[in-house]
């Protein structure tokens, strides 16, 4: 049996991810923190930063911006977009529940959900002591969180495809995930699937249990507090609008004194 990597993100899930992905330019947490870096100031720590989506570019508007994620696979796909953009970014391979890194942040950003890959309560904690230990004084700690509540599916299925432009071939992946509202935990399982000339000729299955671990906004900001971050804001997913208790996307600002 072949011993597998201890990071999710490898293989075909990390070769696809951008183009399955498609045009992320306009997604709306790309503002949320620009801006979020413009106020608070540089440098900043981009946490879980995959092949660079928003690292890439803030970087080429000359933000001061690092980089940490814990997949050799997304950072070496990182490295090689941007050779091609003539920009050289430092990029850290560590996990978020062990940070040990060489300077301290004015801002540190946690993009697309990705702390809540940490299922239990204790790696979290030992994240946000993480975060908050690399934060300068007077810096923020940024993050989102997305929550589910008991009239929504437990479980469904959602197909992505997308065509490989070199060769035409279709990249498919199968998405089925499982949510347990009572332990606030999500499963999931994914097949990626390439075909060419109607042959499939390769595929690869990831499963996760459990995948991710959701919050409410009292929970979150728990967290927050338990990790001695203060003057904290609670955002309405990635706008300058307070939270409603209602709103399934939140992000959360929180300071070091």
């Amino acid at each position: 049996m072949i011993n597998q990597p201890d990071y999710e993100y490898r293989g075909l899930m990390a070769t696809f991810w951008d183009l399955l992905r498609g045009d992320t330019s306009n997604w709306p947490d790309r503002f949320f923190y620009r801006d979020v870096i413009q106020l608070y100031g540089q440098p900043a720590l981009d946490v879980g930063c995959g092949t660079g989506r928003l690292l890439l570019d803030f970087l080429s508007q000359g933000i001061d911006i690092d980089g940490v994620d814990n997949s050799p696979e997304m950072v070496a796909i990182l490295r090689e977009k941007a050779l091609k953009l003539g920009l050289t970014p430092t990029v850290y391979e560590q996990e978020m529940e062990s940070l040990s890194l060489p300077r301290k942040y004015k801002t540190i950003i946690v993009p697309s959900s990705s702390f809540q890959l940490l299922c239990d309560p204790a790696p979290a904690a030992e994240a946000m002591t993480g975060f908050l230990h690399h934060l300068l004084p007077g810096g923020v700690l940024a993050m989102p969180f997305m929550t589910w509540s008991a009239g929504d599916p437990f479980e469904f299925e959602r197909v992505q495809t997308a065509i490989r432009p070199e060769d035409g071939a279709v990249v498919r992946r199968t998405s089925t995930e499982r949510y347990d509202v009572e332990n606030q935990l999500g499963h999931t399982e994914e097949l990626y699937e390439i075909t060419l000339n109607g042959r499939v000729i390769a595929s690869e299955r990831h499963r996760r249990s459990p995948a991710v671990r959701w919050y409410t906004q009292d929970q979150a900001i728990r967290l927050y507090h338990d990790a001695g971050f203060t003057n904290l804001e609670v955002f309405s997913g990635f706008t300058n609008q307070p939270a409603a208790a209602e709103d399934r996307v939140f992000s959360i600002i929180g300071k070091r004194a």
